[in-house]
């Protein structure tokens, strides 16, 4: 049982980008990307975009995303217990 709870919490705090097209404003064709959640970083966007524009890079659209804590928000110095939000909009080069 202690394993079963193990594993399902690993499977949690773990995950990947998700990447799905979309149109942009200008008509032309976009990836929108997905990498919010504790255990991503803007690192995840960004190698989720190089995946998705292999040939010939990418330039970013948009960005959005949760705003890093102030010191005082933090517990014990850490950012404990708060849901990270992060997108990125790029279209291929």
């Amino acid at each position: 049982m202690n394993k079963l709870l193990l594993v399902i919490a690993v499977l949690g705090l773990t995950g990947c980008a998700t990447a799905s097209n979309t149109v942009l404003n200008n008509g032309k064709q976009g990836v929108s990307i997905d990498c919010s959640g504790e255990a991503m970083s803007w690192d995840s966007c960004y190698q989720k975009a190089d995946a998705s524009c292999p040939s010939k890079g990418y330039n970013i659209v948009a960005t959005n995303g949760t705003p890093q804590p102030s010191e005082s928000e933090k517990t014990l110095g850490v950012d404990v217990g708060n849901y990270k939000s992060r997108s990125l909009v790029v279209m291929c080069k």
